[in-house]
């Protein structure tokens, strides 16, 4: 595999981590300011992680 496409699955799953997180804290009706750090975040890495995988060719 690329070195990228493994980069990049990486940020994705820690995305996806972040935005789970983000949901469940917003959930349990936790701090705002913090959920949004948590989506915001989690947004970045998901869609750069994404970005990087569509960007590498098989």
């Amino acid at each position: 595999m690329n070195t990228k496409s493994v980069f990049g699955i990486i940020l994705t799953l820690i995305g996806l981590a972040g935005l789970i997180y983000a949901g469940i804290d917003f959930t349990k009706g936790g701090i705002a300011q913090a959920s949004f750090v948590y989506l915001i975040l989690g947004g970045i890495f998901f869609f750069a992680g994404i970005s990087l995988i569509r960007s590498t060719k098989a």
